[in-house]
Formats: C-alpha cells, sequence, structure tokens
C-alpha cells in the first residue's frame, strides 16, 4: 500500500491537479441532491483526469450499508454485485468502516481484489480509495481505478476534493432532510430557522432583515452551524449585512489545553475553510487573553445575480487560473466554466483572444494583442477587477494606453471624473460622490493622462476642454 502523501511533490504538477479539482468542483457547486452532487463529481473526475472508473457509495440512514449512487467511465451501472455493500465488508466496506483511505499502484496483487483476472485483463494498476468523513460521521466512499500508477500529486488533489465534496454532500443531505416532503406548497424554512434548530442549545440572535442566499452559501453556513453544535457553542450572532453575511461565535473549550485552542479550532474548521475560501469568504478564529475564549468568525459577501458580471478565465499557467479565479469570487463575479465566447474573457493567452467577443487581456509585459476591451495587471484587488468587468460590459475600455490597438477615447466613468476635477474637487470628494474608492478615482485619472498625453492634472483638463470631451466649466 503507498503512504497517503509523500514527502516531496512537484509544486507544478499539483498545481495543475489542483486546478483541475477546482473544474470538478464547480460542477457539482450550488447542488442540493446528493446523487446529481455525486455523479457530477464522478463525471469530473473521468473527464478532468486519466481515470479508467470512479464510483462514490453513500451511506444509508441506519448506518450499516453503502448504497452505490454514482459511476462513470468504462462502468456507469449502479446495480450488480457491488451496488449495495455493508459496512466492513469488501475493500469499500473497511474503508468507511474504518475511515481510513487505502491507496495502490499494483492493484493485481492486491489480496482482497476478489478478481485477479478481471485486473490484468482490463489492465488496471492503479486505486484510491477515500472516506467521505469529517470526524465521526461518514458520508460514503469515493473509489477512483486507473489503467496507470497514481502520482502522489494527484492524490494530494484528490484528498483535498474529498474534503469539500463531504461537506457538500453532508449539507445537501441536511437540506433534504429539513425540507417539507409532504407539503408541495409549503413555504421555504427561512435560514434563521435552519440554524436555530441545529444551535438549539445555543443563543442565538439575527441581526439585519433576512434575504435568499446563494445555496452554496447556504449549505457553508449550515455546516458550521453543525461544527459548532458539536463545540457546544454558547453564543452566536448571524448577521445580514450591506454587502456580505456573517456569522460569529463564541464558544468555551473548557477541556482543552491552553496552548493548544488554535490549533484544536483549526482542526475543527479546515474542513469548510477551502470551501469559503472558494466562495471569496473568510474564516477566522481568535482567543482571548487567558485562552478560555474562542471567538469564530465566517463572512461571505453577497453573490451578484447581475448577467454582465459573467467572466470567463483562461490563463496558460495553472497558478494564474488558480490566483484570478480565486479574485473572481471574492470580487462577487460569476465564473464561467463554460466556453462560451459571449462571456467576457479574461486570459494571458493570444489564441484565445481571436474567438472571443471581449477580452480583459492580463499584463505580463509582452506585447499587448489587438481586438481587446481591457487590459488588467498582477497588482489588481478584487473591487478594481469587478469595476473593470462593468466598464467593459457597458461598452468602455479599461485599463488601455493610446498606443494600444483600442481607440483611446475616454470611457464615461474617465469624462466624469474628470468633468470633477475641472470643477476643482478632491479625489476623497470625487470618490465619496461617485461611491468608489480613492484608489480607482487615481486609477482612473492615471488611464486619462495616459490617453490624452498629458503630464499633470491640469494640462489633462486643458488638453480634454480643448479637445471637447470635458465642457469648459
Amino acid at each position: 500500500m503507498l503512504e497517503p502523501i509523500t514527502p516531496l511533490l512537484d509544486s507544478m504538477r499539483l498545481l495543475v491537479d489542483l486546478q483541475r479539482v477546482s473544474e470538478v468542483v464547480q460542477r457539482f457547486k450550488g447542488c442540493l441532491d446528493p446523487e446529481e452532487i455525486a455523479k457530477r463529481a464522478t463525471d469530473g473526475l473521468i473527464q478532468e483526469f486519466d481515470c479508467a472508473f470512479a464510483r462514490i457509495w453513500l451511506m444509508e440512514p441506519d448506518g450499516a450499508l453503502l448504497r452505490l449512487v454514482a459511476s462513470s467511465g468504462i462502468y456507469t451501472h449502479t446495480d450488480g454485485f457491488f451496488a449495495r455493500v455493508p459496512l466492513g465488508a469488501f475493500k469499500v466496506g473497511k474503508i468507511a468502516q474504518n475511515r481510513i483511505p487505502f491507496l495502490s499502484n499494483n492493484l493485481p496483487d492486491e489480496p482482497w481484489v476478489k478478481d485477479r483476472n478481471w485486473a490484468i485483463e482490463h489492465h488496471m494498476v492503479g486505486f484510491a480509495g477515500y472516506p467521505l468523513a469529517i470526524g465521526d460521521t461518514v458520508t460514503g466512499v469515493l473509489a477512483v481505478f486507473s489503467h496507470h500508477s497514481l502520482s502522489p500529486e494527484f492524490l494530494e488533489a484528490l484528498q483535498g476534493l474529498c474534503t469539500t465534496l463531504t461537506i457538500t454532500l453532508e449539507n445537501a443531505l441536511l437540506f433534504k432532510r429539513i425540507q417539507p416532503v409532504n407539503n408541495l406548497a409549503a413555504s421555504p424554512v427561512p435560514l434563521s430557522e435552519k440554524l436555530a434548530g441545529i444551535l438549539h442549545r445555543t443563543r442565538l440572535s439575527l441581526v439585519g432583515t433576512e434575504r435568499p442566499l446563494a445555496a452554496s452559501v447556504n449549505c457553508i453556513l449550515l455546516r458550521m452551524a453543525e461544527i459548532l453544535a458539536e463545540m457546544d457553542c454558547t453564543y452566536c450572532r448571524f448577521i445580514y449585512g450591506a454587502e456580505q453575511v456573517s456569522l460569529e461565535a463564541m464558544v468555551f473549550p473548557s477541556e482543552i489545553s491552553l496552548g493548544s485552542v488554535q490549533d484544536w479550532a483549526m482542526s475543527q474548521f479546515h474542513g469548510v475553510l477551502f470551501s469559503v475560501t472558494c466562495l471569496g469568504g473568510m474564516l477566522q478564529t481568535f482567543t482571548g487573553e487567558n485562552q478560555n475564549v474562542l471567538q469564530v468568525v465566517l463572512r461571505v459577501s453577497y453573490p451578484s445575480c447581475n448577467l454582465a458580471d459573467w467572466l470567463r478565465i483562461h490563463c496558460t499557467k495553472p497558478v494564474l487560473q488558480t490566483a484570478f479565479t480565486h479574485l473572481a469570487y471574492q470580487a462577487g463575479l460569476n465564473v464561467c466554466t463554460i466556453d462560451d465566447p459571449k462571456v467576457l474573457l479574461l486570459t494571458d493567452d493570444v489564441q484565445q483572444t481571436k474567438t472571443a467577443h471581449q477580452v480583459l487581456w492580463i499584463d505580463d509585459g509582452t506585447a499587448v494583442p489587438q481586438r481587446i476591451v481591457g487590459k488588467v495587471d498582477l497588482n489588481i484587488t478584487p473591487s478594481l477587477l469587478r469595476e473593470a468587468v462593468e466598464t467593459v460590459s457597458q461598452g468602455n475600455s479599461w485599463g488601455l494606453s493610446d498606443s494600444e490597438p483600442t481607440a483611446p477615447g475616454l470611457s464615461d466613468r474617465e469624462r466624469e471624473i474628470l468633468h470633477l476635477l475641472a470643477q476643482g474637487l478632491r479625489d476623497r470628494d470625487i470618490a465619496h460622490q461617485l461611491h468608489i474608492s480613492e484608489r480607482t478615482v487615481k486609477f482612473h485619472i492615471n488611464n486619462v493622462l495616459t490617453k490624452l498625453g498629458a503630464r499633470t492634472r491640469c494640462q489633462a483638463i486643458y488638453l480634454s476642454t480643448v479637445k471637447g470631451a470635458v465642457k469648459a466649466v
């Protein structure tokens, strides 16, 4: 049997595999049907990785039997000999019972393989079986079969996928249990009531007006509530803010040694941290001066529903793909995983610019290609990325100078800022009036200087007045 994680990993290959795992996660994100989640996950493993077949079993409510709910690859049926596996039987049942992954790159010689000739005939070499479990709770088992040896990098990435998949499945199962089943016309249960049902021993208060949230955000909040309930949380506030929803809690870990409270806290929350980060959120823990109080803060921004805020990301380097995908989620943008040329494309690949209708170019110092509508660099912030997407979606350019291939005319926002400058307003006053950051104001002014070939703001106001871009004050 292989070690689950080898000490030396190829960082670039790991980044590639993590990006592929991210693509698999995108397939089932927001889905609330457990069997559909499992099917999307196994389909994704087959399409993103060169696996022979992948299967997922879910634990039945009695905890004594695993049921095969998804199978992709060379075998797609979910009936047959392994459709029902008792806990502790065969390798799948033992993985669920012991909650320990099993990995092998010599499948035909494994003593537990019932049909060695089948493995040899079908060239089965690699096997990875992971329990879908958090703590003592087992949701199911994921098994992957391969015609080639499984790399340590793939196994590391697969372990991360299993964590996210487990959280998603658990929340989908919870959602399924609490949904009304007999009255189809029943009103949806508010999220605050679901949280109160989970945190029934906790003082829970609701702050702000309740509003609909994305299914992915609901799942994260419900899973956090389950973890807090297991930690005997004493106080919790659920806050609907102007721009984000927050969950704040206080826990008194009486049985934990003073020096290990933070370590204990991170061990409890590490399973949801990746999912929170993917949504552009934040999860933090703080301890009191005497290490006897743990404060937990979870914040997630409201997702945008504006169709103009869709963004397709295609980068030549996996590290850039991961970084800009994370930035897009932090900016509240909808990331499109389908190759649709009508969706605004963010890329550093010249070949991609030939088919997309609108392109935001990632400036890496090389020549800027033709037909782009905007340009960003590696220092861009989530707020600026969102403004760039909104600007080009309205038909204006972003970050381009006179020497670059798009018409150098000032955008509406640039004209607006220049007009306010001509009235004598300071950057801070302009930012306040337009409800944008001071940094964004400076960014637009620098664009104006570049486009007009001006050295100073006064010169820019003069040139724009002469050229008719701004009316004289």
